[in-house]
């Protein structure tokens, strides 16, 4: 399945919890767990929300823009008073 589907799968799996949720209240009352499992229901459909508009943004970001490098030598005065990596400077004697 793609993202899509998969997002759209959830989004009716969570709209019939929240219809089952809705039913639940109208029984049990109001009471802290049932608070409890209204707000944890909200919650779960807000972080679906966000993620649903996060995921075109991130489906379309891995498109790679091609850097090209020229074949030119690098300039000599960039690596003046440079070390060689693990050799030390040039005017100690390496061990």
């Amino acid at each position: 399945m793609s993202l899509h589907d998969d997002l759209t799968s959830v989004q009716r799996r969570l709209d019939d919890l929240m219809r089952c949720v809705a039913r639940l209240d109208e029984q049990a009352g109001d009471s802290l767990d049932m608070r409890r499992v209204r707000a944890d229901a909200a919650h779960l459909r807000e972080s679906l929300g966000l993620l649903q508009a996060s995921a075109p943004a991130a489906a379309g970001s891995r498109t790679v823009d091609m850097v090209s490098i020229s074949d030119a030598p690098y300039d000599r005065g960039l690596w003046t008073d440079a070390e060689d990596e693990g050799l030390g400077s040039p005017y100690r004697h390496a061990p």
